[in-house]
């Protein structure tokens, strides 16, 4: 399964507040520029990657000369919003040096949630992979609450994974993988190099909380590889500190645990949009539309001949052809209204006729399944 690691072509990598704060000495910025080193030679050399970091809450604990996390929301929320600045300044410090430039996004549950912004988030890293950009991505915790907030980075870079539709996630822990016992207290435990990530067995051997500076475990390691599963993509929980870890997993070591999905990325996918939403709407297209999404293309404007329903942007609608057959359902870029406005138009006409643009299609490919 180790092909799976090396011919992955866009990558998110997370790494633990653990590791990124030397167990709460602070942001260890040395090891945090070894990391950044191998992801500038990984992206070099084509891989896409997203980075997930924690880190805001413990940098914000070293600042303030707090020794245990604080239980209370506001506490954390206080702690992240004065750690948060000092973890995006090395981050983007130390990519800046290799001239490689960064962006920071700060997500909530909400966000990915709710479907128009699922779409623009979705969009917007697109546009940053596509740049030559590395996103850095940390949950909000400045804003959330006990009722929104993620849990654990572990489950926010599994929902990144099926946001940006990742081949391979990677959790960098302060542990070399998942054992069949806990190492702590059998040093004789095994290393599992590789399972399916829906094996009952690991629920057994994922036990455990997270440390003092974390939320996250094994268990929730393990949960946020079911949750990448989902959309197809494998996951490597393996040890940060690794000499080399990224690039040596990226040329086929059998570092860490690989957890692989039981579907492929599309067959994956095609479940998860076919499931996922009750149809909103329906886009009538022109032979010529159909055809070009069967030759697998995204569905434009000019295709489209008719709109029926009141649907928002974000919101499944199915595709008939001229004899009425369902030929696609997918997630549209623009409301009913705007749709009405621009069927049957050319994609360059789309920022004249509303007045600004957020696709150029009507329904992106990657947010389609044929039927």
């Amino acid at each position: 399964m180790r092909d799976k690691v090396t011919g992955a072509r866009r990558w998110v990598v997370k790494i633990g507040s653990a590791l990124l704060t030397a167990d709460g000495k602070g942001l260890d910025e040395a090891a945090m520029a070894v990391w950044v080193e191998q992801m500038i030679l990984l992206r070099d050399a084509g891989v896409e990657l997203v980075l997930v970091s924690s880190g805001a809450v413990a940098a914000g604990m070293s600042r303030l000369g707090w020794t245990a996390r604080p239980k209370a929301v506001h506490e954390l929320q206080a702690a992240a919003a004065v750690g948060q600045m000092g973890l995006v300044q090395a981050w983007e410090s130390s990519f800046a040096r290799r001239g490689r430039p960064t962006a920071q996004i700060l997500l909530t549950h909400d966000d990915l949630s709710d479907r128009k912004r699922y779409l623009n988030a979705r969009s917007t890293l697109r546009t940053l992979l596509d740049l030559g950009a590395i996103p850095v991505i940390n949950e909000n915790d400045t804003v959330v609450t006990d009722e929104i907030r993620f849990g654990d980075n572990d489950t926010l870079a599994a929902l990144v994974a099926n946001l940006v539709e990742a081949d391979l996630l990677v959790i960098l822990t302060d542990r070399d993988g998942m054992f069949d016992a806990d190492p702590r207290s059998k040093p004789d435990a095994t290393l599992i190099s590789e399972a399916r990530a829906d094996d009952p067995a690991l629920d057994e051997v994922a036990g455990g909380s997270g440390g003092a500076l974390g939320r996250g475990g094994m268990q929730t390691k393990l949960r946020a590889a079911r949750l990448a599963a989902r959309s197809g993509a494998h996951t490597v929980i393996a040890g940060g500190r690794i000499d080399q870890v990224l690039t040596r997993l990226r040329q086929g070591e059998r570092l860490g645990t690989l957890l692989a999905p039981e579907r492929n990325r599309h067959a994956a996918r095609k479940q998860w949009l076919a499931g996922h939403l009750q149809m909103r709407g329906t886009l009538g297209l022109d032979a010529g539309a159909v055809l070009a999404l069967r030759q697998g293309r995204s569905l434009l404007p000019v295709g489209v001949r008719s709109v029926v329903g009141n649907f928002r942007r974000g919101e499944m609608v199915v595709c008939k052809g001229p004899d009425g057959a369902e030929v696609a359902r997918g997630l549209v870029n623009y409301s009913a209204l705007e749709a009405q406005r621009i069927l049957g138009r050319s994609s360059e006409e789309i920022e004249r006729l509303l007045g600004y643009v957020d696709e150029p299609e009507m329904v992106h490919r990657d947010n389609m399944i044929l039927l």
